[in-house]
């Protein structure tokens, strides 16, 4: 809990008691199936839960907003962020069957009454959302095709509907064919450890 009160200081009673329960849930779970790798459960809060909330630190979501994470695996980012904003409608999708069986023991444990989680290819989710976030699933453009249709034209938050996408390294070439719309946060900026010196929230409004 250190490590997330000393960027987030603000969190109420409930908040803490949830995000304190993330690495025994997840640790239980890591034991029966492999949804993180062995070596990276020691670092498991920075590179995980904190990491996942580098896109809070860029956006606070409105209540009632709706939030798609996409090929969420155990549960990340979709899990942290839904712990920071109670409020918010977060829908946690994965092809992958067993990673969504985790993220709905872990949401059911913590009582997170704002997750639904489903197996489902993102192609395939009917409906849209304010907000769609991911975490290095694919190349961006792949990406933008899975989601393309599925950003609501409402807009009520500061920054314009479209896609918070966790990634890091070079990411030029990636980027190239979105420059004119696509704007980069380092998270290095926010978070002081050296493990985010390279890594950014990507944003890529759809309006």
């Amino acid at each position: 809990m250190d490590l997330i009160l000393k960027y987030f200081p603000e969190l109420t009673e409930q908040q803490k008691e949830r995000f304190a329960a993330l690495p025994e849930l997840y640790a239980d779970w890591n034991s029966k199936i492999n949804v993180i790798s062995r070596k990276d459960m020691d670092n498991f809060v920075e590179h995980h839960v904190l990491h996942s909330l580098a896109i809070a630190k860029v956006l606070r979501f409105k209540s009632m907003a709706d939030v798609m994470d996409v090929g969420t695996g155990g549960g990340f980012p979709g899990i942290p962020l839904a712990i920071m904003f109670p409020d918010t409608n977060f829908y946690l999708v994965d092809s992958i069957g067993k990673k969504i069986k985790v993220v709905q023991s872990v949401a059911e444990q913590l009582r997170l009454t704002n997750v639904r989680a489903e197996q489902i290819r993102a192609e395939q989710v009917k409906g849209d959302f304010d907000f769609i976030v991911s975490r290095a699933v694919t190349d961006l453009s792949q990406f933008v095709g899975w989601v393309k249709g599925k950003v609501s034209d409402s807009q009520y938050h500061k920054l314009r509907n479209g896609i918070l996408y966790l990634k890091g390294g070079d990411l030029d070439e990636e980027l190239a064919p979105f420059r004119k719309k696509v704007q980069l946060f380092d998270i290095s900026d926010f978070f002081e450890e050296p493990y985010f010196e390279k890594k950014k929230v990507i944003y890529l409004p759809f309006r």
